[in-house]
């Protein structure tokens, strides 16, 4: 038992799983901003352009609510498919994924300038600047 908790510590502990943990609630938030951003200004506007049709209101009735005896109240609910709001997740996927896409594309042309840059050459060091200079001398001596 004690192996299994040091291993856990060992793992938890690592930055991976930190970086990872903090990847997903940045996820989260990011996925809170781009829900946002499709239904209160993508949409409205899409909306318009459509002659003010409402994605959240589109959907198939399956069967009607039915009322109970008083006219008011629904004695049974609505079974429909919400397509409308199935178009609003999908262009929420389409946005999250685009934004990775291009993310990961920076991350990737970041790395490949990085390996393609020249090392800059080393610096000798005094010691080797002086046995430089006493090969030089050698060489003229002969």
């Amino acid at each position: 038992m004690g192996k299994f908790i040091n291993d856990f510590k060992e793992f938890a502990i690592k930055g991976n799983v930190i970086d990872m943990a903090v990847g997903v609630i940045i996820g989260g938030a990011f996925g809170k901003i781009v829900t946002s951003l499709v239904n209160d200004v993508i949409m409205p506007v899409i909306s318009v352009v459509t002659g003010g049709i409402n994605f959240k209101d589109l959907k198939f009735v399956l069967k009607p609510a039915e009322l109970a005896a008083d006219g008011v109240t629904e004695a049974t609910t609505e079974v429909a498919l919400s397509y409308g709001m199935f178009i609003q997740n999908i262009v929420d996927f389409l946005i999250i994924a685009f934004c990775i896409f291009c993310a990961i594309r920076m991350i990737s042309k970041l790395k490949k300038k990085k390996e393609e840059a020249p090392a800059p050459a080393p610096t000798p060091s005094n010691e080797e600047k002086l046995l430089t200079e006493i090969r030089d001398l050698l060489k003229e001596k002969k």
